[in-house]
């Protein structure tokens, strides 16, 4: 099962529309999951129409609209790997620890917020990812977006992609 990973879009606030590799992405993915910040519900409309499935959660740059569409956090199993999807989990220091509490009964978190990714293991074997954002870098060298394989219980291939910067 193929799984695209996106956060922190930001449309159309940061970028008009969704960077051509990612939307290739979303129409290869057996699942699209969104960890928030979507900005304007038309982006959602938009991935749900291209997409397969999509596994989505509300961020705190959301309205209403997509608050009333979203939850704050997903749950799913794909592939025989269970997946909690949020938006915040806080600070850096402390985050598996205070995840693995929070989470005692999935595989792996997928969050956002901080556009910074994200990919460690707490001492529960959590995996913590976070795929960064795929059109506001701020600190970062480069946009990004991952993608990864989940089967028979296992997540493989768990891969960043790093985005050219954009044209004027």
């Amino acid at each position: 099962m193929r799984l695209l990973l996106i956060a922190d879009t930001h449309v159309p606030n940061r970028a008009r529309d969704l960077p051509a590799p990612v939307w290739a992405e979303i129409d290869r993915a057996d699942v699209v999951i969104h960890a928030g910040d979507w900005v304007a519900v038309d982006l959602l409309d938009a991935i749900e129409a291209r997409c397969d499935r999509l596994v989505g959660v509300v961020g705190n740059n959301d309205g209403p609209d997509l608050a009333a569409r979203l939850p704050e956090v997903a749950r799913v199993e794909l592939g025989g790997v269970r997946f909690a999807v949020v938006h915040e989990t806080g600070p850096a220091k402390g985050r598996e620890q205070r995840c693995a509490s929070r989470f005692p009964d999935v595989d792996v978190l997928v969050f956002g917020h901080s556009h910074i990714p994200w990919d460690s293991v707490a001492e529960t074997g959590l995996r913590l990812l976070n795929p960064g954002s795929p059109t506001d870098r701020r600190r970062q060298p480069a946009c990004t977006y991952l993608t990864a394989v989940a089967s028979g219980g296992q997540l493989d291939q768990v891969t960043l992609h790093r985005l050219p910067p954009r044209r004027p």
